[in-house]
């Protein structure tokens, strides 16, 4: 492992310095407490399976936390999973996402919930991403999140209506300050519809009265209820790390409503926002556009895996690119990361082998330009350039190979392991479009089209194997 060492800490142009969305500037990272930082992040809503651009955002996260723990940090860091209250439009408005997927896949809230964390945990480890010392759902924490209600009505900040408990965004003049948003103009744009007795545009939904129909709810103050989506991430960072933290992390679409909204809840219960740093990463696009399900490009690490692409080969892509500015990702993106980390575990196989010498000083003056550019705002774009630099060296030696493991304990990119490529299949449009239809085809219950898809593929060269984890394609013989 790199040195979590404190000279890092004392040399000023080297100081861990990270970008606050709530003040727009980069500022040197001083904990609350000396040593431990707590940490919030923004974790999943479990309806369907996480996609490589939620992905790119636990990348982050998991970056943040090597590196607070290369320069001596302890962590006490909190990831919620939300199975209930976010809902479709992530305001409001629409149906509740659990509620939407159950019916569509005709299976509970709960086995929908329980089926896509464990697919979302599967895909945290096939990206080498640490997970946060506590991992707590939405559904365990509901009288948390009453209480929290509670705090917010009596200092005044809450009312109730018909529908549910609003949140007064009249009441606190600091609002919209993470967004920096024009509050007046928001307001006179706003829809109120969802709510005609809110008394301001903007007010928000914390504790909704549930209607017959709807299958979660429970008993409260309120009656029959369930908890609006941004209360859960109140009431649960309170709990588990205190009235007020160190940093807070979460997508860039985040900003202006839930995150926003977040601030508001704490202010209103506690006279206090809930983080001192908040931390955001900018979007994935694909092709230079929008990803969305619609467009049939929201890829999910098992697409990658797919065509032949190592999870990890991901990984680096996102390396690519500073976690602030958007990421591209193409086919042809995806291709060159795979050959450029197959090269990595090439070099580092040759220096490992490798009997030369090299000074310790030229050792440590890669590990101090590593070290620097991680800790300017966790800039792995020029920390990874740092690692072709010695790469490059022409001396191959077991030092290099050395110093090489140590940057991929941040890095998590395995180049010690070799990976198996019979896997590897070289996948085609054609064939990814047939799996595709294979797959709408069995959840049609028309297997006569099925089994002609997958006589078609294997005259084309490939054998379908299905599995509880899905389609599973292997080369025919």
């Amino acid at each position: 492992m790199l040195p979590a060492n404190k000279i890092y800490m004392k040399k000023g142009d080297k100081m861990l310095k990270i970008y606050n969305t709530l003040t727009r500037e980069k500022e040197e990272f001083k904990p609350l407490e000396e040593n431990e930082v707590r940490i919030y992040t923004c974790g999943p809503t479990v309806y369907y399976y996480a996609h490589i651009g939620n992905m790119r955002a636990y990348i982050f996260m998991d970056n943040l936390r090597k590196v607070l723990k290369l320069n001596g940090f302890t962590l006490k860091h909190v990831m919620n999973i939300t199975d209930v209250g976010h809902m479709t439009s992530d305001s409001d408005e629409g149906e509740d996402k659990m509620n939407k997927a159950a019916r569509e896949q005709k299976l509970s809230p709960w086995e929908i919930a329980e089926k896509y964390t464990k697919a979302f945990l599967v895909d945290l480890d096939k990206l080498n991403i640490e997970r946060p010392e506590i991992i707590c759902k939405a559904t365990d924490h509901i009288k948390d999140m009453e209480e929290f209600v509670k705090k917010i009505v009596e200092n005044g900040y809450g009312y109730e209506t018909s529908k549910g408990i609003y949140f007064d965004t009249s009441k606190l003049p600091s609002y919209g300050e993470l967004s920096k948003a024009n509050v007046k103009e928001n307001k006179a744009g706003a829809r109120v519809e969802v709510d005609n007795e809110k008394r301001n545009p903007l007010d928000f939904a914390l504790w909704i009265k549930a209607p017959k129909e709807h299958i979660m709810k429970w008993d409260s103050k309120w009656g029959l209820c369930y908890p609006g989506w941004h209360i859960e991430c109140s009431a649960m960072s309170n709990k588990y790390l205190g009235h007020q933290f160190d940093i807070h992390t979460g997508g860039i679409d985040a900003i202006p409503i839930h995150h926003e909204n977040e601030i508001a809840q704490s202010k209103g219960a506690y006279g206090k926002g809930p983080a001192k740093y908040w931390m955001h990463v900018e979007f994935l696009q694909v092709d230079g556009g929008k990803m969305s399900k619609s467009l049939g490009n929201n890829y999910t690490i098992s697409d990658l895996e797919k065509r032949g692409y190592s999870p990890l080969a991901f990984r680096y892509l996102t390396y690519t690119s500073h976690y602030r500015n958007k990421l591209n990702f193409t086919w042809e993106a995806m291709e060159a990361s795979q050959k450029a980390l197959d090269r990595l575990k090439d070099a580092y196989q040759t220096h490992l082998k490798g009997n030369d010498d090299i000074p310790d000083d030229n050792i440590n003056e890669y590990r101090d330009k590593f070290v620097e550019a991680l800790n300017d705002d966790l800039n792995f774009s020029s920390a990874l350039a740092v690692v072709w630099d010695v790469i490059k060296l022409p001396t191959k030696s077991k030092k290099v190979a050395k110093l090489l493991l140590e940057f991929d304990k941040i890095l998590s990119l395995d180049i010690d392991k070799k990976e198996d490529k019979k896997d590897n299949l070289d996948i085609t449009e054609e064939v990814l479009n047939l799996l595709e239809k294979r797959k709408e085809a069995r959840k049609n219950k028309d297997f006569v089209r099925s089994d002609e898809i997958r006589d078609k593929l294997k005259k084309m060269g490939y054998i379908v194997i299905d599995s509880k984890e899905g389609q599973k394609l292997e080369k025919a013989n």
